[in-house]
C-alpha cells in the first residue's frame, strides 16, 4: 500500500499506488480545505475565537505538506499562509504575520493580500523599507489597488518624518559632542547637580554701581563690598564621564529611545569606562571651602584641580562682619 511505501525509493508506480496516492492526497486537499473553512469562520465570530483560527490554518497547513521548493508556486498554500498572517496581525503578533505574509508571497507572487499583510505587519515592527517594497511589489501586480496606495503613502510620510528625526537627532548629538569637548579641553570637571532648589529660584545680578550702595536687605550693613568674601567648595563631588555629561545634555531635547545604542560607549575613551568617579582633595590637609581673592577670573577658578563644578557653578557669599563668620571659618555649620 501507498500508506507503507518508503518515500526516498525509486522504481515505476503500480497503477494500485498511484490511486492509492491520488486517495491520500485528496483526502489530505479535503482536510486542509475544512481547517480553512473552520478557521475562516472561526476569526469571523470575533477575537476570543483568533488563537483556535491560528490554529485551524496551522493544521491546514500541515495537510498541504511538504510545500513545493521556492519558485514553484502553490496558491492554496499561499491562501493559508495569508490568512494566518491576517489573524497573527489581529492578535499583534507582528513578526508571525510577518514570516507569513512572507511566506505566502514566496508561494503565490500574485498575492495581493500578502503584499498588503506584509506591509502592515512591517510597519508595526518598525521596518519601514521593508513596507514600502512589499507595497510596491503589491501595486506591481496590481496597479490599481488603491489599500497598497494610501499605504505606501503612509509609509512614504513615517519614513519622511523618521530621517527628520534622525537628523534633528544627529545635530543635537553633535552639539552636545562639541560641549563635551570644550570642557574636556578646558580641563573642567563637572560632577552632579546640586543646590537645584536653590540655584532655581534667584539668579545672582551684577551691581554696576561703582558706589556700592547699602543693600536693601542689610540693615547691619554687614554685606559691603570691603566685608564680603566669596568661597568654593572643592575636593568633595563625584566627576562625571564623559557619556555622563552626554546624556545630561541631551536630556529633555528628545526621547532616550532616538539616541543611537553605541553612542555613549563610542564618547568614552579607553581611560573612561562611561562610570562617576569620586575625588577628594589632592592636597590632604588642605580646608575643602577655597577663598575667591579678588581679580580671579570664573574660568581660573572652574579649572582649580579639585574644583568639581555641580552642574552650576555655586559659590557661597559671607560677611566678616556677620555672626555667621566664626562658624562658617570654623566648621561649625551645615548645607541648606
Amino acid at each position: 500500500m501507498a500508506l507503507l511505501m518508503d518515500p526516498g525509493a525509486g522504481g515505476p508506480l503500480t497503477e494500485s499506488e498511484k490511486a492509492d496516492l491520488d486517495a491520500i492526497a485528496a483526502i489530505k486537499e479535503s482536510a486542509a480545505a475544512e481547517y480553512k473553512e473552520k478557521g475562516n469562520r472561526l476569526v469571523k465570530m470575533g477575537r476570543s475565537h483568533y488563537a483556535d483560527a491560528v490554529d485551524c490554518y496551522t493544521k491546514a497547513i500541515a495537510q498541504m505538506e511538504p510545500l513545493p521548493p521556492p519558485p514553484v508556486p502553490s496558491p492554496d498554500a499561499s491562501v493559508l499562509f495569508a490568512n494566518r498572517a491576517h489573524v497573527n496581525l489581529l492578535l499583534g503578533n507582528h513578526r508571525r504575520a510577518l514570516d507569513d505574509a512572507a511566506r505566502a508571497v514566496q508561494l503565490s507572487p500574485s498575492n495581493v493580500k500578502a503584499y498588503y499583510r506584509a506591509a502592515k505587519a512591517a510597519i508595526a515592527l518598525g521596518l519601514l523599507p521593508e513596507a514600502a517594497a512589499f507595497c510596491r511589489r503589491g501595486i506591481e501586480q496590481d496597479p490599481a489597488n488603491e489599500e497598497l496606495k494610501k499605504l505606501l503613502a503612509q509609509v512614504d510620510a513615517q519614513q519622511s518624518e523618521q530621517d527628520r528625526h534622525r537628523a534633528k537627532v544627529a545635530q543635537a548629538v553633535s552639539a552636545a559632542k562639541d560641549i563635551v569637548a570644550a570642557i574636556e579641553k578646558r580641563g573642567l570637571k563637572l560632577g552632579k547637580a546640586a543646590y537645584q532648589e536653590l540655584t532655581g529660584v534667584k539668579k545672582p545680578k551684577l551691581d554696576e554701581q561703582e558706589s556700592s550702595p547699602p543693600l536693601p536687605w542689610d540693615d547691619k550693613h554687614a554685606y559691603t563690598r570691603d566685608a564680603v568674601e566669596l568661597y568654593y567648595q572643592a575636593g568633595v563631588g563625584t566627576v562625571l564621564s564623559k557619556s555622563e555629561i552626554l546624556k545630561i545634555l541631551l536630556e529633555g531635547t528628545m526621547d532616550s529611545k532616538s539616541l543611537p545604542e553605541s553612542l555613549l560607549d563610542e564618547e568614552d575613551g579607553e581611560n573612561d569606562d562611561g562610570k562617576s568617579s569620586t575625588i577628594t582633595s589632592s592636597d590632604k590637609g588642605s580646608v575643602k571651602w577655597i577663598n575667591v581673592k579678588e581679580g580671579k577670573t570664573l574660568q581660573e577658578v572652574l579649572q582649580h584641580k579639585d574644583f568639581i563644578i555641580p552642574a552650576i557653578p555655586v559659590f557661597f557669599v559671607v560677611s566678616r562682619k556677620s555672626t555667621f563668620y566664626r562658624k562658617f571659618k570654623a566648621g561649625n555649620w551645615s548645607l541648606p
